[in-house]
């Protein structure tokens, strides 16, 4: 089967072997996990605490655009293979057709290294809290009038969104399974509702 082949990069799933999760508790690229949230959380720092750094807009605009960049290259490049063995990319044919390709890590015969679940832990954290700060700055200098943050602010959007959409699909697969499931997950409530109006149950 071919979907053996391919390595379950869990999101928050807990380990129910104990000696895997001692193995996979471990952070097995100390430097990648510091530099996935180093670049995203310098870049949110800076826009807070700007004003009170410097007067100049445009060494702030420059300073956050840079980190944002970085971030980008990043988390698109390095700390996605590493951490979860996911990695995403645009390839242009000989036709000139451009294709979007989302990737898993495969496990060799031999069987290779899993993911730290820790190092997925912080991934995931990181690379789905950022973008959702960065749309309430958006919000917060929409309503506030503050024109010349919101071109910054949806810079930030749009870089950290795009991770995000991009390693959601290597995660999930592709758009058809993404909106299956979301279909899926609002069929299970609605059925949930009817059965049992005005009451709810985990599962």
């Amino acid at each position: 089967d071919s979907n053996d082949d391919i390595e379950d990069v869990s999101l928050f799933d807990a380990d129910d072997d104990v000696s895997r999760r001692s193995k996979k508790s471990k952070i097995r690229h100390p430097v990648a996990s510091f530099f996935h949230l180093f670049f995203r959380v310098s870049a949110i720092v800076v826009y807070l605490l700007c004003e009170l750094l410097t007067s100049s807009f445009i060494a702030c605009m420059v300073t956050i655009i840079l980190l944002l960049s970085c971030d980008f290259w990043a988390v698109k490049n390095v700390t996605g293979r590493l951490m979860v063995g996911l990695r995403w990319w645009n390839q242009v044919d000989d036709d000139g057709k451009s294709h979007w390709i989302f990737e898993a890590r495969k496990v060799s015969a031999q069987g290779s290294k899993t993911s730290s679940e820790a190092e997925s832990r912080i991934f995931w954290l990181g690379l789905i809290t950022c973008p959702m700060i960065w749309v309430i700055f958006a919000f917060s200098a929409l309503f506030s009038f503050k024109v010349k943050w919101l071109a910054v602010v949806v810079m930030g959007v749009v870089l950290q969104g795009a991770n995000l959409y991009g390693y959601i699909r290597c995660k999930v697969g592709s758009r058809k399974n993404l909106t299956s499931m979301a279909t899926n997950y609002l069929g299970k409530q609605f059925l949930r509702q009817v059965r049992f109006p005005g009451f709810w149950k985990p599962s």
